[in-house]
């Protein structure tokens, strides 16, 4: 895994949130989409709360309290990919379903902004981790820090489309 290419995806996704959010008039932000689902705000709220989570979990993998633990084919799938496998439905662990929460437009621009000053402090750590020491995912299992930037990228990815399906059925 190139770690410099996948943090400059992430750079270039966050700009393309920014611009989405940019884009949606302020009374439809926390409007539920007429397809279901979450708002553009329950988006945004679940998409840089897990990712901030996400880069603490990286942080796991630099202490002490981190396992040597292998990461199952499907994580590995995914992760070489770069995507989630369109027949499988992930569901949002309960844990993290409750994080969610309808934000205003300000507080989703907050936490893009906290997310991109605390990944500019994790970029420098990532390669130098020891790729054995790994952290607990809900669903996908141990993770090493070069493995969580990768899902964050993903990640990210996943909800953008969710974002342009939100967009289609206004």
């Amino acid at each position: 895994m190139n770690t410099d290419k996948i943090l400059g995806s992430i750079q270039k996704i966050t700009v393309e949130y920014r611009r989405i959010l940019s884009q949606i008039a302020a009374e439809q932000f926390s409007v539920s989409p007429p397809i279901g689902g979450w708002s553009y705000s329950e988006v945004y709220s679940h998409i840089f709360d897990l990712s901030i989570l996400s880069l603490q979990a990286i942080d796991q993998c630099l202490t002490p309290q981190s396992r040597v633990a292998k990461t199952p084919f499907i994580t590995r799938s995914i992760l070489f990919f770069g995507s989630f496998p369109p027949a499988m439905k992930f569901k949002v662990p309960k844990q993290l379903a409750s994080r969610v929460k309808k934000v205003d437009k300000q507080t989703a621009l907050e936490m893009i902004q906290e997310f991109e000053d605390k990944l500019k402090l994790y970029a420098n750590i990532i390669e130098k981790a020891n790729p054995k020491m790994k952290s607990a995912h809900p669903r996908l299992g141990h993770l090493n820090a070069q493995q969580w930037i990768r899902f964050i990228e993903v990640h990210l990815n996943h909800h953008l489309k969710q974002l342009k399906r939100i967009e289609r059925s206004f």
